[in-house]
């Protein structure tokens, strides 16, 4: 009997994962064939369907179901090895999985990548961008090291380091700019222009207003914070965004931004990995990078 391969395990997984051969091989860098040749010399191997192939997707059977919860902890514990190893050679090198929440990732990313390419040179920075609630479902799978969210997470076994406080400033159309800022009772009952559900940002957002992420209100979403900043230009309501996005979103949108009154909504953001990642000594170093100069 022939032995199973890592890189047999890592591309069930990615298949497991993306539920589409093609999207599977595009994740892992190959091509479709190469990719249904591995799964398909994985199951000669074990001696069963472990994939049930349609037009459009697959769907694993009952042993691939089972094989894939076991993949995951094998290949997790073989990369846990590795950071070991990494760990002990001195400074962040090869590759490093980073996820990025969607309203911190472009007006942080650019700097932060390339501080750490100019002072570790020998890191493979992999970044990835997603909703907190992805990026915490990979974490725990295994398939990102750390990730920049907004804290806390509160997951158990997850480490947790904060690295900075920002506040949440209030975006209206310039037309506006002289009038009084609103206080959260009276932003409840203006035109509140938010993010799609499953943004951590929306929840802040609703919670400084006191209003329930079920309360049915007449609110328009959007995808991204420049879509919510467009749309105030265009005199459909007014927004909540972060501190840090404010130099790129407002420059190209006729809209005032104002400080809201005390107590002024918050959020921190920090890091996140495994507990047990032999890497979460080193990642204080680059927490450093991703707090930046002047933020203490």
């Amino acid at each position: 009997m022939k032995s199973l391969t890592l890189r047999q395990l890592r591309y069930f997984d990615a298949l497991a994962q993306h539920g589409h051969f093609g999207r599977a091989a595009e994740a892992c860098a190959i091509s479709q064939p190469a990719l249904s040749l591995q799964i398909r010399e994985l199951e000669d191997t074990l001696g069963t369907t472990l994939v049930e192939r349609g037009a459009r997707q697959i769907r694993l059977t009952a042993t691939g179901e089972a094989l894939v919860a076991r993949a995951r902890d094998i290949l997790q514990g073989v990369d846990e090895l590795a950071n070991l190893a990494r760990a002990a050679a001195g400074p962040l090198s090869g590759r490093l999985r980073i996820g990025v929440i969607p309203t911190v990732a472009p007006y942080l990313l650019p700097r932060v990548i390339a501080t750490l390419a100019a002072r570790y040179p020998a890191l493979d920075l992999r970044p990835r961008e997603a909703v907190t609630q992805k990026l915490v479902e990979d974490l725990r799978e295994a398939r990102l090291d750390v990730a920049i969210v907004a804290l806390p997470v509160s997951e158990p076994w997850l480490q947790e380091l904060p690295l900075f406080s920002e506040e949440f400033v209030l975006v209206r159309h310039t037309r506006d700019a002289a009038a009084p800022v609103p206080n959260p009772d009276t932003l409840r009952e203006m035109r509140l222009l938010l993010l799609e559900e499953g943004h951590c940002f929306r929840d802040q957002a609703l919670s400084y207003c006191r209003l329930s992420p079920g309360m049915p209100r007449d609110l328009m979403e959007g995808s991204a914070l420049s879509t919510l900043v467009q749309m105030v230009g265009a005199g459909i309501g007014v927004t909540l965004i972060p501190q840090m996005a404010v130099a790129i979103e407002t420059r190209s949108a006729p809209v005032a931004v104002a400080r809201l009154p005390e107590p002024r909504p918050m959020r921190t953001i920090g890091l996140v990995w495994r507990k047990t990642n032999p890497l979460g000594g080193q990642f204080a170093e680059l927490g450093e990078v991703v707090r930046g100069p002047g933020r203490g």
